[in-house]
């Protein structure tokens, strides 16, 4: 029997995954009060428009435009609006009357993070985001409690439903980005303004928050470099297939260590990748998601689910949400979130990577040579050549000249697909400069990272 109080939950936001939410809440309230130990009881939901169509259909009394005293009602605010504000206000709002915060807002806590967490602390509130990274796939509470005894090496995401499916179909249906894309928006994958998943921002909001937990240190989202997938074109992931390859979008959390300092700090970055097909994050299709974690004790870790959806993140919203109660229930102040290592940021010129680089040079003796005398130059080492003859060019200048379509006319070429072993960032992109420049070097035709091995 249930002795506890009702406990007084209130929603801002009733979009895919708010609705669901509610709709899940009032549907098994019985059962989560019965995983509490007591009553959850939704008291209200903020939305703009009370009387918005809305895809799922609740109860009309629960909404309402004032937001402000709904949060003042509660002891468990669900923020689900996304954005900026009004969300940072209403969640500090919330923290400060001393209730508990649930959000997924990835965009949020990637920019006021350390301020909301520092206003819970001040408080002994709590703030839950499990859904702020992965949607279903739950890799907060391992990273953030499972894991804290451990020291986690790395991370290696995909953590964009939307480009992995762009980037799967490129690879198994040979389609080219933009049908890839309009596919994705058909079925809803994508939104009508694809920019923050295509471009890499959603991804590097959440590198942000999982190099957070993972190293125990603020990690500013300005700071994640990131690139998006615009670049990359069919030829390029038919070259990968080629190779052994697949491309993905990866975000990447890693310690790093200053070769001459021996310091030791962080790196975030999102970009593609060439993933080997023998790398489980080669086996992630669709619209899926999965965050390979290798950790010192725990050894290699995979977390894999769907990385969006209303009914998927409201799993993950309502599970944070009976973290939350449990807690009422069993008293104490809040866990404070583990900030505490402040270990530095470093810049992506010193982060450790690989390369492929693919080539178009003269065919002529001592070519390969000179190419490798390049690489040395900068202490690149090469661990992998592939060689292909390539055809005579025309020898025009611009395909109108009076050698234009002769065959045989203009030199011999050959494509050279060359990997290299581990190097500096700084140091594999100052040597893909050089080549850019080098007389047997006809075209730099593609440079693709190789992460994963």
């Amino acid at each position: 029997m249930i002795e506890y109080r009702n406990l007084k939950i209130a929603l801002l936001g009733a979009g895919s995954v708010g609705s669901r939410v509610a709709q899940l809440l009032l549907e098994h309230g019985d059962e989560l009060a019965s995983r509490v130990g007591a009553g959850l009881e939704l008291v209200g939901i903020a939305v703009r428009d009370v009387d918005a169509q809305r895809d799922v259909e609740l109860p009309q009394e629960l909404y309402t435009t004032d937001a402000e005293s709904l949060i003042l009602s509660a002891d468990i605010v669900i923020e689900l609006m996304g954005g900026i504000e009004p969300a940072r206000t209403y969640i500090l709002q919330a923290l400060h009357s001393g209730a508990d915060v649930v959000t997924g807002n990835k965009a949020l806590l990637a920019l006021h993070g350390t301020e909301l967490f520092e206003a819970a602390e001040q408080v002994g509130a709590q703030l839950y985001y499990e859904a702020a990274a992965g949607g279903a796939i739950p890799i907060i509470r391992p990273l953030r409690d499972s894991l804290a005894g451990d020291r986690v090496k790395r991370i290696l995401g995909i953590v964009n439903g939307t480009t992995n499916f762009i980037l799967d179909r490129m690879d198994v249906e040979g389609d080219s980005l933009e049908s890839a894309l309009a596919i994705a928006t058909e079925l809803g994958y994508a939104e009508s303004d694809p920019t923050a998943d295509i471009e890499g921002y959603d991804a590097a909001q959440k590198a942000a928050i999982l190099a957070r937990l993972a190293f125990h240190s603020a990690v500013p989202v300005e700071a994640v470099h990131r690139e998006g997938i615009t670049g990359v074109t069919p030829a390029l992931v038919e070259q990968a297939r080629r190779s052994g390859y697949v491309v993905k979008l990866l975000a990447i959390c890693e310690r790093v260590t200053d070769p001459l300092t021996g310091e030791e700090g962080i790196s975030a970055r999102v970009h593609p990748a060439l993933v080997s097909r023998l790398h489980p994050l080669a086996a992630v299709h669709g619209a899926k998601n999965a965050v390979f974690v290798e950790a010192e004790a725990a050894g290699d870790l995979m977390f894999y689910g769907a990385g969006a959806g209303g009914l998927e993140t409201a799993s993950a919203v309502l599970g944070d949400l009976v973290s939350a109660a449990r807690r009422h229930v069993a008293g104490g102040p809040g866990v404070a979130e583990s900030l505490t290592a402040h270990l530095p940021f470093v810049e992506i010129g010193k982060v450790l990577t690989r390369y492929q680089i693919t080539l178009e040079v003269v065919d002529e003796p001592g070519v390969l040579a000179r190419i490798a005398g390049l690489f040395s130059e900068h202490d690149v080492s090469v661990e992998a050549v592939q060689q292909s003859v390539g055809s005579r060019r025309d020898g025009s200048v611009d395909g109108t000249g009076p050698l234009a379509g002769v065959p045989g006319a203009g030199p011999l070429t050959a494509t050279l697909v060359i990997v290299t072993h581990e190097s500096t960032e700084a140091a594999l992109s100052a040597t893909v400069d050089d080549l850019a420049t080098h007389a047997a070097v006809t075209s730099v035709q593609s440079v693709m990272r190789v992460e994963g091995n």
